[in-house]
């Protein structure tokens, strides 16, 4: 079986040392330097003014990033134009900050630098691969809290790395490594991951969900019918509690996922990797919900990996993701990619949080549990009382901490009265408030961003939202299902 297709190093790019590079200003070979003289190619001529000098050339991808995302708006418009105390996030997926434990932050430093043997060189450079106390740590701590119920020996067979900042850089480093074809995944979509597929020249196929994840049925039909184009197929991407919608994928769907992988990779004679984002997977806290089961025991093949992070149970701010999977070309790819854009994440973060997971984990994933848990639960009653007349459907609640809702009719688009009222942009000034002092604006994912624009939910997510119960309080929560029971008065 052949192995993972990488990126193709232009024509310029493996050419013999002391080559000419294939570009118009090169045609001639260069004389010699002398007298310590560098040689220049002729240039063309300069414009006069400045304003008339064209811009800097971009790449495909540059061109595609020079728009900003939606993820990268909406985090740039809470940092800068959000009133603290005033408007209302339940957009951006910031954590509940009573769930980040300041006084073990406090103690975890102080032990790793009184403690240089167990910790080296913690503020310092760390290699690209991640520190091994830390990657023995995570070992540990998917033995210890029977994560995906993998036991010490699964986990001894298989590589674990940590990427340069958070499960994102992983996912970046995956994307930038395997050459460019088709990515299946579940629709509603991780847009932040899609967005950045697209712009690197991937062709996002999305397949519908429901709350048990991703419809593996569905899944087998798409790949059947794309004829020859499966040979496009290059990795399958799913995150195991869906972002946005906080569907859990059932544990018979994730050994379908095995299944469909490994037969897809046997019917075209290499490997198609299944990558499976768990970044909320340790957030599951309805005690309702069967535990995950690994992928592992059932992949003959070893193109299973896991992403996961530490960024939702410590702190987003430690930038801690990791990568576990079976040793290959794509894992070295990868740790080259980590190497190229910095390194594994800083080593005195890397060295608190295997501090924490070596001696507080256990009390805080409890904390963690019950905070979102209560919230969940207190969330939910609001959304019934509050806009259950409205609602058509309503995902999550059991893991994660977003709920995904539907409109029966409202639409949520970025265009719609709904989403103009509460951003307080309508135009009239007794629903926005006046000029220099705007009533409370309600920030919210509109489902025209979580579904992708060549799928089947189109029209469905005009009228569907992601709703965020992590960062406000929940009498703050409330207060915005108030503002949004109004706009959707005003919107009808």
């Amino acid at each position: 079986m052949q192995p993972w297709p990488w990126c193709g190093a232009g024509p310029n790019h493996s050419a013999p040392l002391g080559s000419t590079p294939n570009t118009p200003e090169w045609h001639e070979k260069p004389p010699p330097a002398q007298d310590s003289q560098v040689w220049i190619p002729d240039s063309p001529q300069q414009p006069d003014k400045m304003d008339s000098m064209q811009t800097t050339p971009l790449s495909p991808m540059g061109r595609a990033s020079t728009k900003p995302s939606p993820a990268n708006q909406m985090m740039a418009d809470v940092d800068t134009s959000f009133r603290p105390e005033v408007d209302i996030n339940l957009g951006v997926g910031y954590v509940n900050e009573d769930t980040i434990p300041r006084h073990l932050w406090s103690q975890s430093l102080d032990k790793v630098l009184a403690n240089p043997q167990s910790y080296p060189l913690a503020l310092n450079y760390g290699g690209p691969n991640g520190t091994p106390y830390l990657i023995e740590s995570i070992r540990r701590f998917y033995h210890q809290q029977h994560l995906c119920e993998t036991n010490l020996d699964v986990l001894a067979g298989k590589q674990i790395l940590i990427g340069a900042s958070g499960a994102t850089s992983l996912l970046d480093a995956i994307a930038s490594t395997i050459k460019t074809g088709i990515v299946l995944t579940a629709d509603p979509i991780y847009y932040i991951f899609a967005d950045l597929l697209e712009r690197l020249g991937f062709d996002v196929i999305a397949v519908p969900e429901d709350q048990h994840g991703i419809r593996t049925e569905h899944l087998q039909k798409t790949i059947e019918s794309l004829g020859d184009k499966k040979k496009r197929i290059r990795f399958m991407y799913i995150v195991t509690v869906n972002n946005p919608t906080c569907s859990i994928l059932s544990n018979q769907r994730r050994q379908d996922l095995v299944q469909i992988a490994s037969n897809l990779s046997n019917q075209l004679g290499r490997k198609v990797p299944l990558v499976l984002d768990t970044a909320y997977e340790m957030l599951i806290h309805d005690s309702q919900v069967q535990s995950p089961q690994s992928s592992f025991p059932n992949d003959r093949l070893g193109i299973t990996y896991e992403i996961g992070t530490l960024s939702k149970i410590l702190a987003p701010a430690l930038r801690i993701g990791y990568m576990i999977g079976s040793a290959s070309p794509l894992t070295n790819a990868v740790i080259q990619r980590v190497s190229d854009v910095g390194f594994s994440a800083p080593v005195l973060n890397q060295a608190m949080a295997s501090y924490l997971l070596d001696h507080h984990i256990d009390e805080q994933l409890q904390s963690v549990h019950d905070a979102y848990r209560k919230k969940a639960l207190r969330v939910r009653k609001a959304l019934e009382e509050g806009l259950g007349d409205a609602l058509e459907e309503c995902r999550g609640g059991s893991g994660g901490f977003y709920y995904y809702l539907t409109f029966k009719k409202v639409q949520t688009h970025t265009q719609s009265a709904f989403f103009q009222y509460t951003n307080r942009s309508t135009g009239d000034p007794l629903i926005d408030g006046p000029k220099h002092a705007k009533y409370p604006k309600v920030a919210y994912v509109p489902g025209e961003y979580c579904v992708h624009n060549h799928g089947h939910l189109v029209q469905r997510g005009r009228r569907q939202f992601r709703l965020s119960y992590a960062f406000e309080n929940t009498h703050r929560i409330e207060q915005a299902i108030n503002i949004l029971n109004d706009a959707c008065q005003y919107a009808s």
